[in-house]
């Protein structure tokens, strides 16, 4: 027997690399990370488990931020959905709760993401297209109907004008009569990540820097259970970065969101506790396992030595993920279904805290209802055959997890002090660093792709015919008509004069350094239309035009 790896290389290993060599292959990991043949204790020299590894629940929480994990809580089957109007959604958040989804995530279509309501010219033949279309109050009254909001939580994938969904929601609350204190979600308001990688922005980024931190005050103070802000590298990986990208900059911006609220007055331990994270889980296995601990630690580090933080909440990095849409191929889609249950098995692995799996017809439509019901049962048998929630963390101690884990922190950290040295991730963002990176990596992906280095079965490799699908989920054209009469309606209805002196009230507000919430929630309440708030900020921020790249 070896005693040693260099040992077993030149001898076992090199013996039958003699008559066999190995694939044609490039042995690395998405983010370039060279994959050695074995891993064994000499990769990890000075590795110290109090420091690094540690025990669950415990600083620096590489293995989990509870004790016990998922033999005491399993994580939150949270689907993302919604499309046309809010009927619709409604009828499909009902399904989705009965075929046993333990919480809400909403899709809000385009218009509604932009500040747009159906009725503008902007919003023809988007409307209720990639999400459900909220316009007003009423809209989300009718999306919401028979769902206790003491009971269910409901995370919003909103980020530019999340402050007046955020609003709508309180508002409901209160109508429903609950109060703000118990009401318990996530609103994704994480602005920075669409000025690198998704181009839904209305503002420019210090005043969209603004809002998102009169979020975080508003709930430190009014919403406690509410997690402020869902600091988002899910679409950072969408839009091409590599895994070692999507930690990096998804954490930069986490570190601008602190930077604000402390210069807004807040002590960290009052809205760190809240903070949250949005990961991808997409398809190289063991980096993404990996990945998700090396972030887990990073940010505590970052949170105990850069900002002081003491309580040990405001260290945990607590995160949704949702399995990776770009992976999702619409060639022999039924391949997807595999896919998507890899990346989910990762993110379990990887120790998230809800999930959701995307469908195997994504790459068409709209997830249809069998498909998003087979995405839910993707995770119960996880959750309850597999046996990896049997015990916390299975793959802690693996040299190759290990080291991998070492490795895609050192390389972040690399990019947290370029970005630093830049001036911080907002000035990064307007000098268009982390977009260029993201671009370079997405090329080299694409070109790995096109060259063969890199198989997708059935797409660049493996190729062949396949049945096409069926039952998929179409849209109305009527969908638009019937929002349009929804919105007109509200108008007609509603008292003009206090809706023009909450707007007027909101602009005042905006001008100045008050917090915005309890103004929208005045706006929202007298009815006034999402485009309407949104023009009103729009007179007072400006509007932000592209970032010029290259």
């Amino acid at each position: 027997m070896s005693k040693s790896k260099q040992e077993w290389q030149e001898t076992t290993l090199a013996s039958v690399l003699k008559q066999h060599s190995e694939r044609k292959h490039s042995f690395a990991t998405t983010s370039g990370i060279e994959i050695e043949p074995v891993y064994a204790p000499e990769d990890l020299p000075d590795f110290d488990h109090t420091s690094q590894l540690g025990y669950p629940g415990e600083y620096p929480y590489t293995r989990g931020v509870q004790p016990n994990m998922y033999r005491g809580r399993l994580w939150t089957v949270r689907q993302y959905a919604g499309f046309g109007t809010a009927e619709d959604t409604n009828q499909r958040f009902k399904k989705l709760l009965a075929e046993g989804q333990t919480g809400l995530s909403v899709a809000f279509h385009l218009p509604t993401q932009m500040g747009y309501d159906s009725d503008h010219p902007l919003a023809r033949g988007e409307v209720g297209k990639v999400g459900v279309a909220i316009d007003t109050l009423r809209d989300l009254e009718i999306l919401l109907q028979d769902i206790p909001l003491d009971k269910v939580t409901c995370s919003m994938t909103i980020n530019a004008t999340a402050p007046i969904l955020l609003a709508m929601y309180i508002a409901l609350g209160k109508m429903q009569g609950v109060e703000q204190s118990k009401l318990a979600g996530t609103v994704q308001n994480d602005t920075l990540k669409d000025y690198i990688a998704r181009g839904t922005y209305i503002f420019p980024p210090r005043p969209s820097l603004r809002l998102t931190t009169d979020i975080i005050a508003f709930c430190a103070s009014n919403v406690p259970r509410w997690n402020s802000i869902s600091i988002s590298g899910y679409h950072i990986r969408e839009a091409g970065s590599t895994a070692v990208q999507e930690v990096a900059f998804t954490l930069a911006n986490g570190i601008a969101y602190v930077d604000a609220a402390l210069n807004a007055g807040l002590e960290v331990d009052s809205f760190a506790p809240r903070l949250s994270f949005f990961f991808n889980s997409h398809i190289n296995f063991l980096e993404e396992i990996a990945k998700f601990r090396a972030a887990r630690r990073l940010w505590a580090k970052l949170m105990k030595e850069r900002f002081g933080a003491r309580d040990p909440r405001s260290m945990m990095l607590r995160f949704h993920t949702q399995t990776a849409g770009v992976s999702l191929m619409a060639q022999q889609p039924m391949n997807n279904i595999m896919r998507a249950t890899m990346e989910s098995l990762a993110a379990v692995l990887g120790g998230t805290q809800s999930l959701h799996t995307d469908s195997y017809d994504e790459a068409y439509a709209t997830p249809s209802e069998e498909a998003a019901t087979l995405a839910v049962r993707t995770q119960q048998v996880i959750a309850f055959e597999s046996g990896v929630t049997d015990v916390v963390d299975p793959l802690g101690g693996a040299y190759y997890i290990e080291h991998l884990t070492d490795r895609i922190e050192t390389e972040a950290q690399k990019y947290l002090d370029q970005i630093d040295k830049l001036g911080g991730a907002v000035t990064a963002i307007e000098q268009g660093f982390q977009q260029r990176e993201i671009q370079d990596a997405s090329y080299q992906y694409q070109r790995m792709i096109e060259q063969k280095e890199q198989v997708i079965v059935g797409v660049n490799e493996f190729v062949s015919d396949y049945a096409k699908i069926t039952n998929m989920l179409k849209f109305d054209p009527e969908v638009e008509r019937r929002q349009k009469a929804r919105l007109d309606q509200v108008k007609a209805q509603r008292d003009s004069e206090r809706v023009e002196q909450t707007l007027q009230r909101l602009e005042q507000v905006a001008a100045s350094d008050e917090n915005t919430l309890p103004a929208l929630i005045d706006c929202v309440e007298s009815y006034a239309t999402v485009g309407e708030m949104t023009d009103t900020l729009r007179k007072v921020f400006g509007t932000q035009k592209e970032f010029l790249t290259i």
